[in-house]
């Protein structure tokens, strides 16, 4: 069977599906719309917050918000998926400029969050402002494999439209063919 390019048969991970489809099991998928409540929260999604529980370690906060560097929207991690983004900073001078630069722009903005029994978050003000979420009745959840992000409605619409178009370009190569494709030898 043929494969489109952004799929590849072989993930070398767990899945779940019919003949030639495989869907990593673990991963964020798909875009969910919900409504804040009297109260200003927002249930996270029941699928979301199974990945999140299955990847929790005990101690930790379920996940890690914090405003996307580059896009209007939040950017949520598993704890321990926000670990390893934090790891690099270690390797750095911890006096240095660009230490304190990356550690403040992940760190500072950060929320560790854990939904209440219904799964419902409250969003802190400047995290909604961020994603322009202040006036809005709907919250857009938007699967990314190992995180999601939480958008204005018609702005994840855009984004998904942009995504898709700027894609179409793009292709993932094939497990163990990545270095190949770049020229380099694989192992």
């Amino acid at each position: 069977m043929a494969y489109p390019p952004y799929m590849s048969h072989d993930t070398g991970q767990e899945s779940i599906g019919g003949e030639g489809f495989l869907i990593a099991v673990g991963v964020f998928l798909g875009t969910h719309e919900n409504r804040f409540d009297a109260k200003g929260r927002v249930s996270i999604p029941a699928g979301f917050r199974t990945v999140l529980r299955d990847q929790q370690t005990e101690g930790n906060a379920l996940m890690i918000l914090r405003p996307s560097h580059t896009l209007p929207c939040i950017e949520a991690w598993p704890a321990t998926a926000f670990a390893r983004l934090t790891e690099p900073l270690d390797r750095l001078d911890m006096f240095s400029d660009e230490h304190d630069d990356l550690a403040a722009a992940l760190y500072a903005d950060a929320y560790p969050m854990d939904p209440d029994r219904e799964g419902r978050i409250i969003l802190p003000d400047f995290l909604r402002e961020h994603a322009g979420l202040s006036g809005s009745p709907l919250v857009s959840f938007m699967g990314l494999g190992r995180i999601f992000q939480i958008w204005e409605p018609e702005a994840a619409r855009l984004r998904r439209a942009d995504a898709r178009q700027k894609s179409r370009r793009v292709s993932i190569p094939a497990a163990g063919h990545a270095a190949a494709g770049r020229g380099e030898s694989t192992p």
